[in-house]
């Protein structure tokens, strides 16, 4: 990431040259491969993402994308777009888009403390999205944790910078997340470039602090994949992707429902006075239980739909 050629402090007003709307800066949210997003507000208070550039082009793409899959079947994928113009400061103009602000927590944040079930449940939320964009004949490109938030316990997605037409190559991405890094494939822009993706996404919700590839970035994978305690659930389903198993997203979420399914079926019941005991100390596990089965059920139902269809 090369450094910004401009500086921009909170409390700092963005004009836009063509229509005149002004943009209080409130703090910097972060830095993308073609510029920076920050959080602000408009005139009337209201709060948005602001992502400003040096590339006009780069930045349209960008633009075209968040209009084109602010619904796709039906399905909200990404931020929603609202405005875009071109911020002049001194002699220098330099393009800009606004989008919606989704306030929500990091997958780091998300999952300390809740079980190993949450992997799961959030790969199949992350693959139902997926579907939808592939069938729309894009793939997401550089799908990694930093573009994903977790906001009432929904998966969103914070940036389509790097979503790509499939056929076309990919050229965006960041290491720990592309299988071309890891040996495992071409950059070439199609849905099973994405389906490693997830597998990474998962990779490092068991292991916060990235690895690197070693000499035999294939073995690297499956030792990583074998040795933690909370990826043990789903150390085949992994190796199968890796081998190439799972044609498309929708294929590759029917089997993760399965093991979610197996999980869940395998709970043990607790006799009553256990029970009676565990909810007067633990009522928040209890609450997560209920949400994480809730989710479970209608990520099967939908599962189970969409592969038959």
């Amino acid at each position: 990431m090369k450094k910004p050629a401009f500086k921009i402090y909170p409390g700092m007003s963005i004009r836009g040259k063509w229509s005149g709307r002004r943009y209080t800066v409130i703090r910097e949210l972060g830095k993308g491969a073609c510029g920076t997003v920050f959080l602000c507000k408009n005139n009337q208070g209201d709060t948005y993402a602001l992502k400003v550039g040096t590339d006009s082009s780069r930045m349209m793409l960008e633009v075209n994308m968040l209009k084109k899959f602010s619904k796709v079947q039906g399905v909200k994928l990404g931020p929603s777009f609202v405005d875009v113009d071109d911020w002049v400061t001194g002699t220098t103009t330099y393009p800009f888009y606004v989008m919606e602000y989704i306030q929500g927590e990091s997958l780091h944040s998300f999952i300390k403390g809740r079980s190993k079930d949450w992997i799961g449940v959030c790969a199949l939320q992350l693959l139902s999205q997926l579907d939808h964009l592939h069938k729309a004949g894009y793939v997401f490109g550089d799908l990694k944790t930093d573009n994903l938030l977790i906001h009432q316990t929904q998966l969103r997605w914070i940036d389509v910078g790097g979503v790509t037409a499939i056929g076309r190559a990919i050229k965006e991405y960041t290491e720990f997340y592309d299988r071309g890094y890891w040996n495992m494939g071409s950059r070439k822009a199609e849905p099973s470039y994405d389906l490693f993706a997830v597998t990474m996404i998962m990779m490092e919700m068991a292991y916060p602090h990235r690895f690197e590839k070693g000499s035999d970035p294939r073995k690297t994978l499956e030792h990583k994949a074998g040795a933690s305690v909370w990826l043990k659930p789903y150390r085949s389903f992994l190796l199968q992707c890796w081998q190439g198993k799972y044609k498309d997203a929708a294929e590759m979420k029917a089997a993760l429902s399965r093991v979610v399914m197996k999980r869940k079926n395998q709970k043990p019941v607790p006799t009553v006075p256990r029970a009676r005991k565990r909810a007067q100390t633990n009522d928040t596990e209890a609450s997560e239980m209920l949400t994480l089965s809730v989710l479970v059920t209608a990520f099967l139902g939908i599962s189970i739909y969409s592969f038959w269809m």
